[in-house]
């Protein structure tokens, strides 16, 4: 499984009826689930693996800062006018708390300023969400399946006509993966 891969081949092969069980096309199915995947985190607007992030903002006054990144696993550090902000040692002490999608500060303000905050943080999954290696899997199983109609809208077959989708992907996907879509603004 290639870094950023939100499935792996194995389960590929087993969501086909009946299971893929020949090895002749896993170069192109390992393609597929790497396009695939990179389309679903492109379309995200995010990256689902666990990843590191430094983010410089705008301090606007207030308190709490949403992250462009989640769910919000960790925080290495924040700093406010160049100041480093501490991690709060309990409710009611001074620092920072933090949540699947924001920071927090307690004692503190997030400044007004322009770039003046500083956060190094980390966020996404230990492991993929299942729902979204089945949208992979449904995708890659589509793709895989379109290969000999590229371009084809219908096809009459013995005098019935049958049509094919031309969508980036099934309704039932995009439903699924607007969950996990970024909201916050880049």
């Amino acid at each position: 499984m290639a870094t950023g891969d939100l499935t792996t081949l194995a389960n590929v092969k087993a969501w086909f009826a009946p299971p893929l069980t020949t090895t002749g096309d896993d170069a192109l199915l390992t393609r597929l689930i790497t396009a695939a995947s990179q389309f679903i985190q492109a379309w995200l607007g995010r990256t689902v693996a666990e990843t590191a992030y430094t983010e410089t903002r705008n301090g606007f006054g207030g308190t709490r800062l949403f992250l462009r990144n989640r769910p919000v696993v960790s925080v290495a550090s924040l700093t406010v006018d160049g100041n480093a902000i501490a991690p709060s040692s309990g409710a009611g002490q001074p620092g920072y708390l933090f949540d699947d999608s924001s920071v927090y500060l307690a004692g503190y303000a997030f400044s007004r300023g322009q770039q003046n905050v500083t956060i190094a943080y980390t966020a996404g999954y230990a492991a993929t969400p299942p729902e979204l290696e089945q949208a992979c899997i449904a995708l890659v199983a589509l793709r895989y399946k379109e290969r000999d109609r590229i371009g084809q809208v219908s096809k009459n077959l013995a005098g019935e006509v049958v049509s094919f989708t031309q969508k980036d992907m099934p309704a039932d996907v995009q439903t699924l993966l607007d969950q996990y879509r970024s909201v916050v603004p880049a």
